[in-house]
């Protein structure tokens, strides 16, 4: 049962403290919702995890299967089972989207898949998920539409299967069905149980579509309540003001 655990994590910026002791255990089957004004440490939390540079820890440990993912690399956290969707991801002129995720298939499994077998995985992905055929030849992120890149995060998501992902602002610059199309697949991702999810957003509506087990509340840089679903309708009507004077 794949399991990620956080312990008493702490991160800085710049030494600048983002982070003041973060815990949380995301099991497989569960579908964890950070939620948080801007400036709380959701985005910080996510990008620690998977080990940009910019983000340097202080304290604390993540585990992955008992693993400590802060002892790897970042290629080597992707190889253990760890996902990150990022809420900007970035352009690659000159690498066509098909390149991309056949390299990163083989990188994460250690071998290369058959082209034809991959070939069909990615036209099934793609189908489900309503991209055109015709975006497989596009430059990786190059003049995407916002809900274009977001797809192709999930389109990452679902050939690579990952034990655990990190969804850092799926919903983001979505429209109502482009939004629904997202959500379909992420909830196909679930649909196993062998996986879990660590859902970061400011807003419930992608809630409505992944039902989350459980909510956690970000302020401060720390986990400020904690709930089931009612929470994040909780938010929703009351906003974040209360959480934001207590962590001031």
């Amino acid at each position: 049962m794949p399991t990620l655990e956080i312990r008493d994590l702490h991160v800085a910026v710049e030494d600048k403290e983002i982070l003041r002791g973060v815990n949380l255990a995301v099991h497989s089957g569960q579908t964890h919702a950070i939620m948080g004004p801007n400036g709380s440490g959701k985005s910080t939390l996510a990008y620690a995890i998977a080990g940009h540079p910019k983000y340097t820890i202080t304290g604390g440990q993540v585990l992955l299967d008992g693993v400590d993912l802060l002892e790897l690399s970042v290629d080597e956290r992707a190889r253990a089972g760890l996902f990150l969707a990022m809420q900007y991801p970035v352009e690659v002129p000159g690498v066509s989207v098909s390149n991309f995720l056949r390299s990163a298939v083989t990188a994460v499994r250690g071998e290369a898949p058959k082209l034809r077998a991959f070939a069909k995985d990615l036209k099934n992905g793609m189908d489900a998920l309503s991209i055109d055929a015709a975006f497989a030849q596009r430059n990786l992120n190059e003049g995407f539409s916002g809900g274009e890149k977001k797809r192709h995060e999930i389109l990452q998501l679902e050939l690579l299967k990952p034990k655990i992902a990190v969804l850092d602002e799926t919903d983001s610059g979505l429209d109502v069905d482009a939004l629904r199309v997202v959500s379909e697949g992420i909830n196909r991702f679930r649909a196993s149980g062998d996986t879990g999810v660590l859902l970061i957003t400011h807003y419930t509506r992608i809630l409505r579509y992944v039902k989350p087990d459980f909510v956690h509340v970000f302020a401060g840089g720390r986990i400020v309540e904690e709930g089931g679903p009612e929470l994040a309708e909780k938010l929703e009507a009351e906003g974040y003001e209360q959480y934001t004077k207590a962590s001031a």
